[in-house]
């Protein structure tokens, strides 16, 4: 495999001929001195022989049919392992479900970035794949982490594009933090990648960068880069700025950010998530409605068993709308614009 591998350079192409798992872990050396482990299928560590102060992971594919997050990870990895950039910070790239990928779906049996911080494991316990991989993608994660000692600067961006068309065509989220203020330095090295737009949680997740903030630390988002195509079809110059800003952080070269500016920045509160409870649950307005289209207070957003779901806020956005879903789950976030940040 690591002859395979170093012949195409193509880490992906390795991950989708062995979908469920290497046949063994494998470690080479690169001429600059990066060590190079592979941990599993989709799971691959770049240490340099003198590593700064980060630990980074960049992951992609918790949704199997968003391909562009993929395609710039690959893309990542391949200059890594030619040698055409040099790694400074010990990295790892998780492709984090490579069964959806092959089925050109969202998941295959359920929704992977509603199984970490131990959802995995809870109610039906680990029935499925999905299952399976989010507690084993939390075991890498602590691997990568806590292999060295404390006090470094951890990092975590989750990397999606989103179902639907977005005013905002990128943004992330910062999950929640409880009292910890929010990073300036990070909110700009985003918005420097071209995602200009936050989305503060209100509560905890069960989100895979909730999960890499609220136990390790780490600066973590989930961050949206647009909206799912297929493979071959995603404007790949659209991403330039993501490419260079992330192989920036890797490598080490300076950053240059701007001052944080709210001016500059489209900022949004998480206010309530807005879950199906019945089955007959429907929004009123019609399916092509984009990301972050606001409504007035009064606005009946939703119906579901006889009930109307209204806008509570003097103006509210939504984010996420789907009603494609189990019971239980999820339907839609809620945005407002928030009154104050604690933003250092």
């Amino acid at each position: 495999m690591q002859h395979t591998l170093m012949e195409s350079k193509d880490f992906l192409a390795l991950t989708l001929a062995n979908p469920k798992s290497i046949s063994e872990t494998f470690s080479f050396t690169l001429n600059n001195q990066t060590q190079v482990h592979v941990w599993d299928t989709g799971v691959i560590v770049f240490e340099p022989q003198k590593a700064g102060s980060k630990d980074i992971v960049l992951s992609s594919a918790v949704h199997g049919n968003e391909t562009a997050p993929i395609e710039i990870c690959n893309r990542l990895i391949k200059e890594l392992l030619e040698e055409s950039i040099e790694v400074h910070h010990r990295t790892m790239f998780l492709i984090g479900n490579p069964d959806s990928i092959h089925n050109g779906t969202r998941f295959v049996e359920e929704n992977m970035n509603r199984l970490f911080n131990g959802a995995h494991s809870s109610g039906k316990g680990l029935v499925n794949q999905e299952r399976i991989r989010a507690k084993r993608l939390e075991e890498y994660v602590d691997r990568f982490y806590t292999s060295q000692a404390d006090g470094r600067h951890r990092i975590h961006y989750d990397l999606h594009t989103a179902i639907r068309a977005s005013k905002h065509e990128k943004f992330a989220i910062y999950p929640y933090r409880d009292d910890k203020a929010y990073s300036a330095e990070q909110i700009m090295f985003l918005a420097a990648c071209g995602v200009d737009t936050m989305l503060f949680h209100h509560e905890p997740t069960t989100t895979f960068s909730y999960f890499s903030s609220s136990n390790y630390g780490a600066d973590a988002f989930t961050v949206e880069l647009g909206k799912v195509r297929p493979f071959g079809q995603n404007d790949m110059t659209r991403f330039i700025a993501t490419h260079e800003m992330l192989s920036r952080l890797i490598t080490g070269r300076e950053l240059e950010l701007d001052a944080f500016n709210e001016d500059k920045l489209n900022l949004y509160q998480v206010c309530r998530v807005i879950n199906k409870n019945y089955e007959d649950f429907e929004f009123t307005f019609a399916n092509d409605v984009e990301n972050f289209r606001s409504f007035p207070k009064g606005y009946v957003l939703a119906k579901e068993n006889g009930d109307e779901i209204k806008i509570e806020h003097d103006e509210e956005a939504i984010v996420f709308p789907i009603t494609n879903i189990p019971v239980g789950n999820r339907a839609v976030l809620m945005l407002i614009k928030p009154e104050s940040l604690n933003v250092k």
